[in-house]
């Protein structure tokens, strides 16, 4: 059975850092791109960072400069540091696993950015 399971959420002050982890089973992530993803309260997923399997990254405008996807393939997991966080970062976030005709989904961590 497929698992894709978020850590590392949690709440930060504005101008605060968190790293997200993915860790998969079921999978061999290194087949996959590897993705996170966000939703706000009363808004739409949307994309935040994907990173390819040779290791080519896509950020949203929103977060390019502040956030870092990164994958570590021995240990079949995905990062997300995330740094000067802004109250607008609030959302549930989730890491996703696209390929060989698939997507696998996690169930989301939630990161709060208030003061």
């Amino acid at each position: 059975q497929v698992q894709l399971v978020e850590s590392g959420g949690g709440l930060v002050q504005p101008g605060g850092s968190l790293r997200l982890s993915c860790a998969a089973s079921g999978i061999t992530s290194s087949n996959y791109v590897l993705g996170w993803y966000r939703q706000a309260s009363g808004k739409q997923r949307e994309l935040v960072a994907t990173i390819t399997r040779g290791g080519g990254t896509i950020y949203a405008d929103s977060v390019k400069g502040r956030f870092t996807i990164s994958r570590d393939n021995t240990k079949n997991t995905m990062y997300l540091q995330m740094n000067n966080l802004k109250a607008e970062d609030t959302a549930v976030y989730y890491c996703q696993a696209g390929g060989l005709g698939t997507v696998y989904w996690g169930k989301g961590t939630l990161v709060t950015v208030s003061s």
